[in-house]
């Protein structure tokens, strides 16, 4: 197990300047109202793809939370195999791919599809999310943040709370 060699915490306090600045480029795609759960997806997926364990749970207790479907978290490392995702989130995925593996370029063949789902306003901010997110990778595969810990669920404990 590899050791932490920062937090996200870190960044915001020893560079302000530096998290401001990926923040807004991350909130862009969603101010500019990119469905809330494609961008989960393309977020989750760059994740996995850029093998940030920070990230990687950030997002899925955010997902989680949004009310993004357990299977479509589940299933994001296999899309293609998985009928569940709809042909814009398809199209997503392939783009949020092709621009994290960006030394195989973009294919004509993606572009076209992208364009097909998304309007050219719509496919600039999905690809402003795409790059937000890289960067947050980098951070945090860099320096190793530790992943958030998932919140223990409360329980209620007393027989009145359970209906009895």
């Amino acid at each position: 197990m590899s050791h932490a060699r920062g937090e996200y915490e870190d960044l915001k306090k020893t560079a302000p300047d530096i998290y401001d600045a990926v923040f807004a480029l991350t909130q862009a795609a969603e101010k500019a109202g990119l469905d809330k759960h494609l961008l989960k997806l393309i977020k989750l997926r760059a994740s996995q793809i850029n093998g940030c364990a920070f990230c990687l749970q950030h997002h899925v207790l955010q997902s989680e939370r949004l009310g993004l479907s357990t299977d479509k978290i589940n299933l994001v490392a296999v899309w293609r195999e998985a009928p569940i995702f709809s042909a814009r989130e398809r199209a997503a995925l392939a783009w949020t791919e092709a621009l994290t593996f960006l030394p195989e370029g973009v294919s004509d063949e993606v572009y076209a599809e992208a364009r097909r789902e998304f309007s050219e306003t719509e496919l600039l901010y999905l690809t402003s999310a795409v790059a937000s997110i890289n960067v947050w990778n980098r951070f945090g595969a860099a320096y190793r943040w530790t992943p958030p810990a998932r919140q223990p669920v409360r329980v209620a404990t007393s027989a009145r709370a359970a209906g009895e």
